[in-house]
């Protein structure tokens, strides 16, 4: 049996599965390679890991004492067992999370009074799927803003001059040369296919194409100006698990070091936009991912944007205290093929869990005694339950329940969790779905908590987490993730609360993979306008000398400042729009920095 405490939850319970199991659950597969029959993980380690390096295990040393190893399964207890490795993660899933929206958010006044502003001088990295490096938006004279472009799901033709990244196993890099051959071949032929000969990258979801045009799009009329429109990029297709097509987390940790690594080398101030998001784990920054990003954020000059998530009215979320709350329900829509659920709750508390299916068959949860997997088949449905334990970088402990099908679906109906208190402390426990992209929209609580709806990574404490607003109705947009309510909860501290200000993210109007524009709604396309705002603020202080240490918590700090309310927001700080509402341009609001006035 899979039990180490130098392994998550997730991971001990994936081990201790069968292949099918594994594979029916969606989740529990991600990370594990079927044709090589190889995990890749995520190590927190200290001392010399590449020393384990050979035929059989891969080690890519990242930042900060993290690395992705990917090794056969036979060697993970060996792996849990070095006194170097600290903890191991299994990869997650990640998923998606111009004119009115930049005069709404205080843009263009700005750049009245400091004109030359575009970014000029600063990197601006978009790590997402991919971009449609033709359009004219990401040009300047005909060739190209882009000076790398790293598809990580492309592999490498050495015949061609292509290769994958110095320090990196996967994917192909494209320089800004390769990139405008490939401009110029199209223009000449008047044919896309033939650039795609040159460089065989394309943005097939349209959505980092989108998420670049919102940032620093180039393009002549002002309506489709991105905020950014003179920085360089760099782009990251991130690679896609073949279990949903989504991109995983060790894609993105990778895309970050990648960006990081490419700004110290060409030795630039950089911004670094993340649109994706996913609902597991604890929401209190204490995941590797979390803890990799506040540890990236303090490498070079950088400011790392991220979208708050697309879940605050998705019914995926519920809080509450058995001292008051003995029940709650999920219902379960039809077609369901599969579904995973988690319970946090604080490790001093104890109560009984009774978990009843639709046709009210119970089944009580075994809280005492060793942590670890149970499994209990209730009408047409195997459940597998996992006990965790509180971990050296959380103290509080995790139920997680798989629902995996003994026929064609998930039983629907109202499933409940039934709890009995015995010793409480705090009586509070919080409860997660997958994020609405990954279940039917009719599964969800009986009565959800909006609170505590941020997609992980933008609950990690040192990035700008961007909230959505609706530009149109000056109105905060309800489906924006949200961060701790006012009162206490069973995590964190209130220091930085989350999320850090919000942006325009309803009907956004942006160029489009494949020519012509499109609008765009979601904290996806939020993010990319405080990331362009980040940009021209550190063309401002660093490129053009005003202040060379306006970066990171800096920036986040003269952004907050600079940020003006929003109707119908109460009080601030607030768990939906962050300090002080939507993103205004800093040097309008600070009286004591010369030249932000």
């Amino acid at each position: 049996m899979a039990n180490s405490q130098k392994q998550e939850n997730l991971l001990n319970l994936a081990l201790d599965s069968t292949e099918e199991e594994r594979v029916q659950s969606e989740i529990l597969n991600v990370g594990f390679d079927e044709s090589t029959r190889r995990w890749e993980v995520i190590v927190k380690y200290h001392g010399d890991l590449e020393r384990i390096a050979n035929e059989e295990i891969d080690v890519e040393i990242l930042l900060a004492g993290y690395a992705i190893v990917t090794l056969p399964e036979k060697y993970m207890e060996a792996l849990a067992d070095m006194e170097e490795t600290e903890y191991i993660e299994k990869p997650k899933s990640l998923t998606y999370g111009l004119f009115e929206a930049k005069e709404n958010s205080c843009i263009y006044p700005s750049l009245q009074q400091e004109k030359n502003l575009t970014g000029q001088g600063v990197l601006m990295a978009i790590i997402d799927s991919g971009i449609d490096y033709l359009l004219p938006d990401f040009q300047f004279n005909g060739e190209s803003r882009i000076l790398y472009l790293w598809d990580q799901s492309q592999p490498p033709d050495e015949t061609k001059g292509q290769h994958t990244p110095a320090g990196f196993r996967v994917g192909t890099e494209f320089n800004k040369a390769q990139i405008d051959a490939a401009i110029q071949a199209a223009t000449k032929t008047g044919n896309r296919r033939e650039a795609l000969q040159i460089v065989p990258q394309q943005d097939t979801s349209g959505h980092g194409t989108g998420v670049a045009a919102v940032a620093a799009s180039s393009n002549s009329s002002i309506l489709l100006k991105g905020v950014a429109s003179g920085c360089e990029l760099l782009i990251v297709k991130l690679g896609t698990t073949p279990e949903n097509d989504f991109p995983g987390t060790t894609q993105l940790m990778r895309g970050i070091t990648y960006a990081l690594r490419k700004a110290l080398e060409l030795n630039r101030p950089l911004v670094i936009n993340l649109s994706y998001g996913n609902s597991y784990g604890s929401h209190d920054g204490t995941s590797l991912l979390e803890r990799f990003l506040d540890n990236a954020s303090g490498v070079g000059r950088n400011v790392i944007c991220v979208g708050c998530g697309n879940e605050g009215a998705g019914g995926g979320h519920i809080e509450g205290n058995v001292k008051v709350d003995d029940m709650v329900e999920l219902a379960v829509a039809e077609r369901e093929l599969t579904l995973n659920i988690q319970l946090w709750k604080s490790y001093e508390d104890r109560f009984g869990v009774i978990l009843v299916s639709p046709g009210r068959v119970r089944y009580e949860v075994v809280l005492s005694g060793s942590p670890g997997r149970q499994e209990v088949v209730l009408g047409t449905t195997k459940v597998l339950i996992y006990v965790g334990m509180p971990t050296p970088y959380s103290s509080l402990q995790e139920l997680f329940f798989v629902f995996l099908p003994t026929g064609a679906y998930v039983d629907s109906g109202v499933w409940e969790w039934q709890f009995t208190p015995e010793k409480i402390v705090s009586g509070n426990y919080q409860m997660y779905l997958p994020t609405v992209a990954l279940r039917n929209s009719g599964t969800r609580f009986f009565q959800p908590t909006p609170n505590l709806t941020l997609t992980i990574p933008s609950t990690a404490r040192a990035v700008i987490s961007v909230a959505a607003y609706n530009d149109t109705l000056n109105a905060y947009a309800d489906f924006s993730g949200r961060g701790l309510p006012e009162s206490g909860q069973i995590y964190l501290d209130s220091e930085g609360g989350k999320p850090d200000l919000a942006a325009p993210g309803v009907g956004i109007l942006a160029a489009k993979a494949g020519g012509g524009t499109d609008t765009y709604t979601g904290t996806s396309f939020a993010a990319p306008m405080v990331s362009g705002a980040a940009a021209l603020l550190m063309e401002w202080g660093i490129v053009q000398g005003n202040d060379p240490y306006l970066y990171g918590e800096k920036v986040k700090a003269f952004l907050r400042k600079g940020a003006k309310p929003i109707r119908g927001e109460g009080s601030y700080p607030n768990n939906r729009v962050g300090d002080d509402g939507i993103i205004v341009s800093s040097w309008q609001k600070s009286s004591k920095i010369k030249g932000f006035r």
